[in-house]
C-alpha cells in the first residue's frame, strides 16, 4: 500500500493516465508521416503531403487552428475534430462527442 501511495504522490505520476489535449502545431507533429491502428481492425496512414489512406480509401487531412480535420472523396466537406494523446494512443472528438481512438504502429 505504501508504494502505491508513493507512486500517486509522484510528480507526473496522477497526470500520467489522463487525455492530454493537443493544439495546432502538435497535431500536426502526432499526425504527419504516421500510422495509427484502430479497433475494428482499419489502419490510417497520415502522409506528410495532406493525402490520408484509411484502409483502401484516400483522402485529405490537415491542421486547422488547434483541430484535426478531414475530407473524404466524394465529399468536399471538411470536418474537423479535437485531438488528445494518452501513451501511444490518439483520440478523435467530434463536434457532437463522438469519439474514435487509434494507436501508433509505426512506432516512430
Amino acid at each position: 500500500m505504501r508504494a502505491w501511495i508513493m507512486l500517486a504522490l509522484w510528480p507526473g505520476m496522477a497526470g500520467a493516465q489522463e487525455w492530454r489535449a493537443l493544439k495546432g502545431p502538435e497535431i500536426q507533429v502526432a499526425l504527419e508521416a504516421r500510422v495509427l491502428g484502430f479497433g475494428d481492425g482499419m489502419m490510417q496512414d497520415f502522409l506528410a503531403d495532406g493525402r490520408s489512406l484509411h484502409g483502401d480509401q484516400w483522402g485529405l487531412w490537415r491542421v486547422l487552428g488547434d483541430r484535426y480535420c478531414s475530407s473524404w472523396p466524394p465529399s468536399e466537406l471538411w470536418v474537423c475534430y479535437d485531438v488528445a494523446v494518452l501513451g501511444l494512443e490518439v483520440r478523435f472528438q467530434s463536434d457532437a462527442g463522438d469519439r474514435s481512438v487509434g494507436r501508433y504502429v509505426d512506432l516512430n
